[in-house]
C-alpha cells in the first residue's frame, strides 16, 4: 500500500510521507520555478558576453598556468562564465527540456572549443613552454577532485536555486572548469598526449559532476515538467539514456580513481609491513603515469634493510596487477622510533627550507625581469615579506608602466610588499592632468611614483585645480607644493620646477 492508498484509507501518514509534505510546503513551494528556471536559461545561453569572456578566461588561464602562478590562475577562474550552460543543462535534464538540453551542450562545446584552441595558440607563440607544476596538478584527476566537484556543484545549485548567487565566485573557483581546458590546449599545442587526455579528463569529471548534481537538486527542489503519463515516460527514458551515456566517462574515470586511491594505501601499508617497525615512512610519491608504475619514498629506519626493495617490489606488483619499479632510499638514524620521527621532520622542514628557497629566487628573477636587472640587484627581506628593486629606463616606458608592473607582481604575491623603484625621470606622461577620472589616474600614478623615489610634487596651473590635486597628493603623504600658471595643470618634481 503506498503512501496515497494509505491516506485514502483513512490510516495514519507514514514518517517518509509526513517528511515529503513537510519538504512540499516549507522548502519546495518557496521556490520560484519559473523565475530560477529563466534565469538558469539565460546564464546558458550562447551570446558575444559569454564567448568574449570565455576566451578572456581561457587566456588568462593558459599565462598563469605558463608562470606557475596561483594567483592568476584564480582571475582566470573567476571570470569564467562554463558554469552556467552545465548548471543549465542539470536543470534542463530535470525538467525534460530537451532543446533546453541540446542548446546548454552547444554552448559548452563552442566555449569549451574557443578557450582549448585560443590556449593552444598563445602556448605556440610562447617562448616558455615547459610543464610547470600549476599544469602538472591538472594533468591527474583523484578522489578529492571529485569531491571537490561534487560539493562544489551542490553548493552553486543550491545558491541559483535560493537566490544568493554571491556564493557562485566561491564556487567558480573550487570547481575549476577552465584551468583543465587550458592544459587541454597546452598539450594541443606541444603534442603531449598525457598531459592533453590527463586534462581532458579532469574536466570531463568536474562537468560530469556538475551535471548530475544539479540535475539532483533541481529535482530535489521539485522541478518538474507538468507532462501527460506518456510523456513521462518518455521524459523518463530519455533522462536514463543521457545520463547513462554521460556516466560512461564518468565510470572510467571513478574506477581508476578509486584503484589510484587503493594503490597508495597498498604501498603505504606494504613498505610499513617489511621495514622495522620504528621506521617512519616520508616523502612518498607514486607516479601512475609511468611504465612501469614508479614509487619514489624515503624511510627514515634505525635498521637498514636493502633487500627490502625486491620484496616489496614483487608484493606490490602481485597486489595491484602491474608491474612496479621502486625508489626506496633508506636513511639510519638511532635505535629507536623517536629518532625515525625526529630525523623525519627535520627532513620535512629541510624539505620546507629548500622550498621557500626556490621560491624567493622565483620572486627575485621576476623583479628583475620586470626592472630589467639582474637578480643580484633584488634586495629581498625574507622576515619582513619586503622585496625591493630600483629599475632601469625602459624605452618608451612611462611612470604608468612602473606602477602596472608592480601590481602585477604584487597581485600574484599577495603577502608580500613588493616595491618597484622608477627610475628617477621625468614626469614624462604624467606630466599633464586633465579632469576627470584620467586626471585621478594620473595624480594616483604621481603620488605611487613620488613615494617609491620619495620626492616632492610640485602642481602649476589654476589656483583652485592646483589646490585640489595636492589635497589629494598629501592624503597619500606625498609633498606638494602650489604654484600660479595657466592651464591645463602639470606636475613636476620639486628639483625640476627650481
Amino acid at each position: 500500500m503506498n503512501d496515497t492508498t494509505a491516506a485514502a484509507a483513512g490510516a495514519p501518514p507514514t514518517p517518509l510521507a509526513r517528511a515529503r509534505a513537510w519538504w512540499r510546503a516549507h522548502i519546495g513551494e518557496a521556490v520560484d520555478q519559473a523565475e530560477v528556471t529563466e534565469r538558469r536559461r539565460e546564464d546558458g545561453r550562447l551570446s558575444e558576453h559569454y564567448l568574449f569572456m570565455t576566451a578572456m578566461s581561457g587566456a588568462i588561464a593558459i599565462l598563469g598556468l605558463l608562470l606557475s602562478s596561483p594567483a592568476v590562475v584564480i582571475g582566470a577562474m573567476l571570470i569564467s562564465p562554463l558554469m552556467g550552460p552545465i548548471i543549465g543543462l542539470g536543470f534542463a535534464l530535470a525538467i525534460g527540456d530537451w532543446a533546453w538540453v541540446r542548446d546548454s551542450l552547444r554552448t559548452l562545446a563552442i566555449g569549451a572549443a574557443l578557450a582549448v584552441l585560443l590556449s593552444a595558440a598563445l602556448v605556440f607563440v610562447s617562448p616558455i613552454q615547459a610543464v610547470t607544476p600549476e599544469i602538472a596538478a591538472r594533468t591527474r584527476p583523484n578522489l578529492f577532485d571529485l569531491f571537490v566537484a561534487l560539493f562544489s556543484a551542490l553548493a552553486g545549485a543550491y545558491a541559483m536555486i535560493r537566490g544568493r548567487e554571491g556564493a557562485i565566485v566561491g564556487v567558480a573557483i573550487a570547481t575549476a572548469l577552465m584551468p583543465p581546458l587550458a592544459v587541454v590546449g597546452y598539450g594541443l599545442a606541444t603534442w603531449n598526449g598525457t598531459v592533453f587526455s590527463g586534462a581532458l579528463l579532469l574536466f570531463v569529471t568536474n562537468f560530469i559532476t556538475i551535471a548530475f548534481t544539479a540535475f539532483g537538486m533541481a529535482r530535489l527542489y521539485g522541478f518538474r515538467a507538468r507532462l501527460s503519463r506518456r510523456q513521462s515516460r518518455w521524459q523518463s527514458i530519455m533522462v536514463v539514456v543521457v545520463l547513462m551515456a554521460l556516466a560512461v566517462p564518468l565510470g572510467f574515470t571513478l574506477q581508476r580513481i578509486a584503484w589510484e586511491a587503493n594503490a597508495q594505501r597498498i604501498v603505504r601499508a606494504e613498505i610499513r609491513a617489511l621495514a622495522d617497525e620504528r621506521a617512519q615512512l616520508d616523502a612518498l610519491e607514486i607516479d601512475f603515469a609511468a611504465e612501469p608504475v614508479t614509487v619514489h619514498a624515503v624511510l627514515f629506519t634505525p635498521v637498514l634493510r636493502p633487500e627490502i626493495n625486491g620484496a616489496v617490489e614483487r608484493v606490490l606488483g602481485e597486489r595491484l596487477g602491474e608491474p612496479v619499479k621502486l625508489d626506496l632510499v633508506q636513511y639510519q638514524v638511532g635505535t629507536s622510533a623517536t629518532d625515525a620521527e625526529r630525523a623525519q621532520l627535520a627532513s620535512a622542514r629541510e624539505r620546507d627550507e629548500r622550498s621557500a628557497a626556490r621560491r624567493l629566487d622565483a620572486l627575485a628573477l621576476r623583479l628583475a625581469l620586470a626592472a630589467g636587472v639582474t637578480p643580484n640587484e633584488v634586495l629581498i627581506d625574507e622576515g619582513r615579506r619586503r622585496a625591493l628593486v630600483r629599475a632601469r629606463r625602459l624605452e618608451g616606458a612611462e611612470l604608468a608602466t612602473y606602477r602596472a608592473l608592480e601590481g602585477r607582481i604584487t597581485a600574484s604575491e599577495p603577502e608580500w610588499r613588493i616595491e618597484l623603484v622608477p627610475p628617477p625621470a621625468a614626469l614624462v606622461g604624467s606630466a599633464t592632468i586633465p579632469g576627470g577620472p584620467e586626471g585621478e589616474a594620473a595624480l594616483a600614478t604621481i603620488a605611487w611614483a613620488a613615494q617609491r623615489l620619495e620626492r616632492g610634487v610640485v602642481l602649476t596651473g589654476p589656483a583652485a585645480e592646483a589646490e585640489a590635486a595636492a589635497a589629494v597628493l598629501r592624503e597619500s603623504d606625498v609633498t606638494a607644493e602650489t604654484r600660479p600658471g595657466p592651464a591645463p595643470l602639470r606636475a613636476s618634481w620639486v628639483s625640476e620646477a627650481e
